[in-house]
């Protein structure tokens, strides 16, 4: 070999050693934690993109994307599809594992968190602020504390507005309109004791059989969220919309211990802060759509009534003679510090 070729040699060899030296330097720095591998996530959902919790869910996957630089892809899977509509099961499969991510009504987590039912006793919060409050406080902590002991690890609580009456017979009023009602409610104890105490019918029933109910005469009606009678177009299927405001649940959105346990410590607390921010962004933004909504099924031929003070006081009442039987039902303890959180107003 003549001096040339061996100097071009040379040069190739150091240029193939310094290239597999950088290689070796990029998987280091992979393998020790700055450069994780991109966690890909699925997060399910009940209702559509359209919706308040869907346009929720894709903000936080806007959040996740900027606060983990990318190294986490939160990708929506809206209207139930995952779990075929049974969010009982949604919950069940969350616990194993084979659901990455999903946001729920905490009324639904009751069924393995009986404390859960305490954000929804009837009156319990003046307002969204308040529930805010609770949520983000110590009993909110606590209700993380023990859905992480079902293998469910709770990122945030996302606040719901609260919960309106619609029928086709007449203005709810005062609780003696709600006589003999066949109301469509969660199938949780506390809704139908709570009902069945005004002197409705309280039936529960699968929320995508809801609309065929309505307008079948089923039922007479349901309560919810004044979005979802916009959302799933009630309007045209129920002639009263009665403003009760009578109970408020919330969103858990939650991650599976087993999806969690694959992500690094960076990714978490990613998906920690990103959880936080679209939790004061949905309080904010349901108060916003809360009045058009309303605006708009009124527009679409729904009459809407609010309550008198007096009338409200009669509501209250009927929840607070049903304070034992929420006690035994959320656990004394809880229910307890539920109460002296937030005095009956």
């Amino acid at each position: 070999m003549n001096t040339k070729t061996r100097a071009i040699t040379g040069v190739l060899a150091c240029s193939l050693a310094a290239t597999a030296l950088a290689g070796c330097a990029a998987a280091g720095a992979s393998s020790g934690g700055q450069a994780a591998p991109v966690a890909k996530i699925q997060l399910s959902i009940p209702d559509p993109l359209t919706s308040s919790v869907g346009v929720s869910a894709q903000h936080f996957a806007d959040q996740v994307k900027k606060t983990s630089n990318g190294s986490v892809v939160v990708t929506v899977v809206p209207n139930g599809t995952s779990f075929s509509g049974d969010q009982n099961a949604a919950v069940t499969r969350l616990q194993g594992g084979s659901l990455d991510a999903l946001i729920l009504s905490t009324s639904v987590y009751a069924s393995i968190v009986p404390e859960m039912n305490a954000i929804s006793i009837p009156y319990l919060f003046k307002d969204t602020s308040e529930e805010a409050a609770f949520l983000a406080g110590k009993p909110g902590q606590d209700l993380k504390d023990k859905l992480a002991k079902k293998d469910t690890v709770a990122l945030s609580f996302l606040t719901r507005t609260g919960r309106e009456i619609t029928n086709s017979v007449r203005p709810i009023t005062q609780p003696s309109d709600l006589k003999g009602l066949k109301i469509r409610v969660p199938g949780n104890t506390l809704w139908t004791d709570f009902f069945g105490k005004l002197g409705a019918s309280p039936t529960t029933m699968a929320f995508s059989e809801v609309f065929t109910g309505l307008q079948t005469g089923t039922i007479d009606g349901q309560e919810n969220p004044i979005e979802v009678p916009w959302t799933n177009k009630f309007s045209e299927v129920q002639k009263y919309v009665s403003l009760t405001n009578h109970i408020n649940d919330a969103w858990v959105l939650a991650l599976s211990s087993k999806k969690w346990g694959t992500l690094s410590a960076d990714q978490q607390k990613a998906l920690t802060d990103a959880s936080t921010e679209t939790a004061s962004f949905k309080t904010t933004y349901d108060t916003d759509q809360a009045k058009k909504q309303l605006d708009e099924l009124t527009a679409k031929g729904m009459k809407a009534n609010e309550l008198s003070a007096s009338s409200i006081e009669e509501f209250k009442a009927v929840s607070k003679s049903l304070y034992p039987d929420f006690s035994k039902l959320i656990g004394k303890d809880f229910f307890d510090q539920a109460v002296a959180f937030t005095p009956a107003k």
